[in-house]
């Protein structure tokens, strides 16, 4: 019982130190200028095909920071102990919302590049005059406002309530997040399935499936708890932590992945067997070109590298027990996110077969440079775990 409590955090908790990490922080910068340079560049030789490759980039990142709020909210809604050591790097990734939204302008210049639905005039097409009621470029700019309004607000509030009770220790302020988590929590699966339809599901504006937000959901919170466990190894390989996030939180996070493992796969077949086994040609049409040439092949790999692989690595209790070992896996199931963006988007281009272009991989780097440059620079004002959450005690007790 002395070892556990010398193992205790301090008040005064455990910062970032930057100047550390200023030569990261540096190469981040420059790596984030020359790839959105080259991006500008790609707009203007190639639109076409650039608007496809930043709406995958920005797709895989957004997953990823939407991921880490809905962990956030859930923490408190469900007033969960395990996750509060580990909740501030939730919350400071979540808070990269906002740079999202800026990514997001690209999209709307672009937006008659992906979206064929807003080049018919009315009257030219039956099936898409039934639609639009919903699809049309004002109600889709305010309902895309609406999204990034929330997902802003309910981030920078959930983070702010949690840093100030680092200042006063208020458990008022403990209460105040859970009201906000109940609230954010249903506008949480709205804003992220109809940002699903909107920007995702309307590339094909004749297909449709209900099933599609909770698709991408799972896949967000799948990869966004992968994300979770490097960026928390990182931190613990740099010095910090150590004596806060132990194997059981890794043990708990290492579950977490297994579950969401099992659920994307469940509803990807899930999707994939009722409109298969219902046969209407306006619904099969999406997996039709996904099993064609060499998208069928892609679409195998991700079978296998999301589900197959994983889940039987995932079974075993002393890979989730060991950090370095799980951030393998973690690593991969983020990877195999980016390839899952990569297939719901890119065949809408290349509806034949995969054609890798050099502005998916600038985009990637370019929102993935700027996201890791934003993120040190967050990481260092505040304690790197809410140093006075109430519940801060039985988190750094935990055993499962």
């Amino acid at each position: 019982m002395s070892d556990r409590s010398q193992a205790l955090p301090t008040p005064e908790g455990e910062y970032f130190e930057g100047n550390r990490f200023a030569g990261l922080s540096l190469l981040f910068g420059l790596v984030a200028f020359v790839a959105l340079a080259l991006s500008v560049v790609g707009a203007m030789i190639n639109p076409h095909q650039f608007s496809f490759s930043w709406l995958f980039a920005f797709a895989f990142f957004f997953t990823l920071c939407a991921g880490c709020l809905f962990w956030t909210i859930v923490h408190h809604a469900t007033d969960a102990e395990w996750s509060v050591v580990v909740r501030r790097q939730l919350e400071n990734i979540a808070l990269l919302m906002a740079v999202m939204a800026i990514f997001f302008v690209p999209i709307l210049i672009l937006r008659r590049h992906l979206y064929e639905w807003m080049n018919i005039p009315p009257g030219h097409e039956a099936s898409l005059d039934s639609k639009r009621a919903y699809l049309n470029w004002g109600f889709f700019l305010g309902r895309t406002i609406f999204y990034f309004g929330f997902f802003i607000l309910a981030s920078f509030f959930l983070r702010r309530l949690s840093v100030r009770q680092d200042k006063d220790g208020n458990p008022r302020s403990t209460i105040l997040m859970r009201k906000v988590a109940f609230t954010a929590l249903p506008l949480f699966a709205l804003s992220l399935s109809f940002g699903a339809f909107d920007w995702l599901m309307s590339l094909n504006y004749r297909w449709f499936s209900t099933m599609f937000g909770v698709y991408i959901f799972a896949g967000a919170a799948g990869s966004s708890m992968s994300l979770l466990v490097l960026v928390i190894t990182a931190l613990r390989s740099a010095g910090y932590l150590k004596e806060v996030v132990t194997l059981e939180h890794y043990h708990i996070m290492g579950k977490w992945m297994l579950a969401f493992c099992v659920f994307w796969a469940y509803i990807g077949f899930g999707q994939y067997m009722l409109i298969w086994y219902a046969n209407m040609p306006e619904e099969t049409q999406y997996f039709i070109t996904r099993n064609t040439e060499s998208w069928w092949a892609m679409s195998m790999i991700l079978v296998i590298g999301r589900f197959f692989g994983p889940f039987a690595i995932l079974l075993m209790r002393s890979i989730k027990k060991h950090p370095h070992q799980l951030c393998y896996v973690a690593g991969w199931i983020v990877c195999m996110q980016m390839l899952d963006m990569y297939i719901v988007i890119l065949p809408a281009l290349h509806g034949t077969g995969v054609h890798v272009s050099i502005w998916d991989f600038v985009s990637v780097i370019a929102i993935g440079a700027t996201l890791g440059f934003v993120y040190l620079k967050i990481v260092t004002r505040t304690s790197l775990f809410p140093m006075r959450d109430p519940r801060l005690i039985e988190s750094l007790k935990l055993t499962n």
